[in-house]
């Protein structure tokens, strides 16, 4: 396995250009330049909000200098609130190409289109001689996310996942998993897994805070959709959701934007500190998505029972079809059917070494079924965040 070595030391599994808008307002012009180049690497993120938010900022930072980002286009209106300079210079420091189109001082859309897209051009032939080198399995960081949940989920792909994070965190790689919001009921659990027990204190406290974050507003991280794929209660969904963390000890708590500081299981916290500001934490699974690649996750395992088909940009996704009937229906869109656990065809070890098996040729450079359908979802909203303190980096330490 060889990976695109970056300035930092870290390695990319693939060589993408963003581009990336700033503002709604700059919306269009960035889809119409990075459209042409879709074919060519060129992916589409952006923050739509007008008026400044450190989240939302740490965030596109955190993804513009990801180690599967090779360049970036930044495309402004001009009078949105972002810093769109201090986000230049950070990718500027970061050693890739980087450059700056402000709509209202270029003389609107179709000629900042016709500049962006010269820009790009540019762009992309250089980043071919972007030099690769040998990457080993320690230095990947793999993130889980399931979507679409039903009865399957649990006792299919998700724990089958957690076999394959035990994979990876035996061999020095980096597991991500989330939501504290679907961990509710699990928090003794999660405690008792803990590297220290003051750690343990904190993965118990985020949890509660999901519980009482929810409670205010009325509505808990469980669709009519689990409902009908035969999901029961909170505490379920939430048992199966952690199956994906495997067995190892957790190493740390992160919050989007932080990086692992080392080997090992960490769970990432996304629902906001404070008070309750910006409504429901995430709107759907590519919120959570991205906030795993700003923690550098350089692929997604995704677990579905529904049959959700999303992919992403600058992380690719791997799906894991949870129902059988659900991946015979749906199979073009899914990368592993672990439905065959439930059919007697296939074991939960078997399919976690699949599962280790398929990561390690997709960080090859092998496309994900979301990846050969152009999928390329992402979405950034508004939340606040406390940063996290040494006590939950205790591996780092």
């Amino acid at each position: 396995m060889t990976g695109y070595l970056r300035s930092d030391g870290r390695k990319g599994i693939r060589n993408q250009l963003l581009v990336v808008y700033l503002v709604e307002c700059a919306h269009h012009v960035a889809r119409e330049i990075a459209t042409a180049y879709r074919d060519d690497g060129a992916q589409l993120v952006g923050f739509g909000g007008c008026y400044p938010n450190a989240y939302a900022h740490r965030m596109m930072s955190a993804l513009c200098t990801h180690p599967n980002v090779g360049a970036v286009l930044l495309v402004s209106l001009g009078c949105e609130s972002f810093d769109r300079d201090q986000l230049a210079a950070t990718v500027a420091e970061s050693g890739r190409p980087v450059d700056t189109l402000v709509i209202q001082q270029r003389g609107g859309t179709r000629t900042t289109i016709e500049q962006g897209k010269a820009w790009v051009d540019q762009t992309l032939a250089t980043m071919q001689n972007t030099p690769r080198v040998p990457m080993a399995v320690d230095e990947l960081v793999i993130g889980t996310i399931c979507g679409g949940s039903d009865a399957t989920s649990g006792i299919t792909a998700n724990p089958a996942i957690g076999r394959a994070f035990d994979r990876f965190v035996d061999k020095g790689a980096a597991a991500i998993f989330e939501e504290t919001g679907e961990l509710i009921g699990c928090e003794e659990v999660l405690e008792q897994r803990a590297a220290t027990p003051e750690l343990g204190q904190i993965l118990r406290a985020s949890v509660e805070k999901a519980a009482r974050y929810y409670t205010t507003l009325g509505h808990g991280s469980f669709a009519p959709g689990n409902s009908e794929g035969g999901l029961t209660t909170l505490e379920e969904k939430s048992l199966g959701a952690y199956s994906k963390s495997g067995a190892a000890t957790i190493s740390g708590l992160l919050k989007p934007g932080d990086r692992p500081g080392a080997g090992g299981l960490y769970l990432l916290d996304v629902v906001p500190d404070g008070e309750v500001r910006f409504g429901f934490p995430n709107v759907n699974d590519n919120a959570e998505i991205a906030e795993l690649a700003a923690c550098g996750a350089h692929l997604i395992l995704f677990s579905t029972g529904r049959g959700s088909v999303v992919g992403a940009a600058v992380s690719p996704v791997i799906k894991i079809c949870a129902n059988p009937e659900t991946y015979r229906q749906l199979s073009e869109d899914m990368d592993i059917d672990s439905g065959r656990i439930l059919e007697g065809q296939a074991t939960l070890d078997g399919v976690g070494q699949e599962i280790f098996d398929l990561s390690i040729a997709v960080a090859a450079g092998s496309p994900t079924a979301s990846e050969s359908l152009g999928h390329q979802e992402f979405v950034l909203g508004y939340k606040t965040f406390e940063p996290t303190g040494p006590a939950c980096h205790p591996s780092s330490r």
